[in-house]
């Protein structure tokens, strides 16, 4: 798929710098021997990305905080096994750390440094997931009126909720590796999930649950269960308007499931659904909101002398996917 030239693109960092850590073999070092993979996975991906699609802008989202505390508050279960010591490291309260394997930790600062002398934009918004500062962005270029479209580019299904064809927001999902992703719009929203929109698929992820995100659903309700509910009714406040009214569309068990869940259901769609609002700022630059026009991609590296450093000597030895990237930035 090509996009007309002039998009908005946002990538969830960090799903896309796993994703190359896991892809791209852990042979692939700097001439001193320290890992680059994630990096040069993810260098590879902007450069195919930039290629193939040809944004006018790009941001990559950053977590500044992969575990905020709004939702912890909301479900303490919310990411609880991915952190250092699992679950019961983080029931015990206090800071916690995320699992990271230990050679892809290290290589993270190398990316934002590398982005930095690119001259790609990064931002993120402290207290919040980068799925929150992607939400937040594209409602700020959805409010603008500017009928840009905008491309999300993750791994991860829960942005899926962003799809909105009259806004023309879609999804590029990594499903199957950056040479072959997935448009996500409504038609496949419709075709893979039985939902309409990106709202409908936000409400299904609440009912369903998610136990890669520590979330636990109502109970015997699955994903096509989920999705006939809300296809009849239309959303959740109107799923859970009818549960109290006894509706008879409801069998007597769906009404008692949904009426149990009914302390997790207050809750989950303030956790599920990914702000609108958060504080974004460009990262490195504490305090300075995100202008959408820092986010234009340059022709030309805003920090060559920088990025000769990092990548022509022994340093980092990423002199073959830094020169995709400038070939792709240059062409545009």
């Amino acid at each position: 798929m090509s996009t007309r030239p002039g998009s908005l693109m946002l990538l969830d960092s960090a799903s896309l710098y796993f994703r190359a850590y896991f892809g791209v073999p852990d042979s692939v070092k700097a001439p001193d021997g320290t890992p680059v993979n994630a990096v040069r996975g993810l260098l590879d991906m902007i450069a195919r990305l930039v290629t193939d699609h040809r944004p006018e802008r790009l941001v990559a989202c950053w977590d500044e905080d992969w575990r905020p505390a709004f939702r912890v508050a909301a479900i303490p279960s919310y990411k609880a096994h991915r952190v250092v010591g699992g679950a019961e490291a983080a029931a015990a309260g206090g800071p916690v750390a995320e699992e990271v394997p230990d050679t892809l930790a290290p290589q993270v600062p190398v990316i934002a440094e590398v982005l930095a002398a690119l001259g790609i934009a990064r931002a993120g918004a402290a207290g919040y997931e980068a799925d929150d500062v992607i939400g937040t962005l594209t409602a700020r270029e959805v409010a603008s009126g500017s009928r840009t479209p905008v491309l999300v580019v993750t791994g991860d299904r829960d942005l899926f909720q962003l799809v909105d064809d009259a806004a023309g927001v879609r999804v590029l999902y990594t499903v199957r590796g950056i040479k072959d992703l997935e448009v996500v719009d409504a038609a496949r929203l419709r075709e893979r999930y039985a939902v309409g929109s990106g709202g409908a698929y936000a409400d299904m992820a609440v009912l369903r649950g998610d136990p890669s995100d520590g979330l636990p659903g109502v109970p015997g309700i699955g994903e096509k269960t989920a999705a006939a509910l809300l296809a009849r009714y239309g959303d959740l406040p109107a799923l859970l308007a009818a549960r109290d009214a006894g509706d008879p569309g409801l069998t007597a068990t769906q009404r008692r499931r949904l009426a149990e869940a009914e302390a997790y259901l207050a809750v989950a769609p303030g956790v599920v659904r990914v702000a609108a609002d958060a504080p974004v700022e460009l990262a490195g630059a504490a305090g300075v909101p995100a202008d959408p026009d820092a986010f234009r991609l340059p022709r030309e590296p805003v920090d060559g002398e920088a990025l000769v450093d990092l990548t022509l000597t022994a340093r980092w030895g990423l002199e073959s996917s830094v020169r995709r990237v400038l070939t792709a930035l240059a062409q545009r």
